[in-house]
């Protein structure tokens, strides 16, 4: 249970990939964060399920951190029609699957900018009932609405001084932009 002096809350999250065969030759497998796991034990590739060529594997187990700077985005999360933990993946051809999950986050600021960087693969899977009752909990006790205040404008007028147009050495307003020092012609 978080507790309204924590700072940070750390849960570990058992995370569950699912491996099924692609649909074009290009693509051998396709891989989908389908579930996560909430306080699960340390896991490496174990298989939890076979059914056919489609396998789920409990992949990894990462800390899912909640911060009580984040609570906006967290609370952005929870009102969404189906609140989700976005997994991160990422590719990696030293491990035999391929994929190395990197993270999971509730918030969906996070999973935004891992989708935006272009090398990442971001999945959202649903949360559980229970998880869902901790995130909740953990935005009621530190979520402050910041209230918010209107910028006032200075009121000095910027117009009436013609600052740096032309060349500071020329003294008159009629032709700033010429050159100082220059004659010139007249045509008689």
């Amino acid at each position: 249970m978080p507790k309204a002096s924590e700072k940070k809350h750390t849960l570990p999250l058992g995370i569950v990939l699912r491996k099924s065969p692609g649909v074009t030759r290009w693509a051998k497998w396709v891989w989908r964060a389908v579930a996560v796991l909430p306080g699960a034990g340390p896991a490496n590739w174990r298989e939890l399920r076979r059914e056919g060529d489609v396998v789920e594997y409990h992949a990894a187990t990462v800390p899912l951190e909640l911060h009580r700077t984040d609570t906006e985005a967290y609370l952005t999360e929870l009102s969404t029609k189906v609140p989700s933990i976005y997994v991160v993946l990422r590719e990696n051809t030293e491990l035999d699957s391929g994929l190395e999950v990197v993270l999971a986050t509730a918030s969906p600021f996070d999973g935004q900018d891992y989708a935006d960087n272009g090398e990442d693969i971001v999945e959202l899977v649903p949360m559980p009932p229970a998880l869902r009752a901790l995130v909740r909990e953990w935005v009621d006790l530190h979520y402050k609405e910041e209230k918010f205040v209107k910028r006032q404008r200075n009121k000095s007028r910027t117009d009436s001084v013609e600052d740096g147009i032309g060349d500071a050495r020329v003294s008159q307003l009629t032709d700033v932009y010429r050159a100082p020092n220059a004659k010139r012609e007249t045509v008689h």
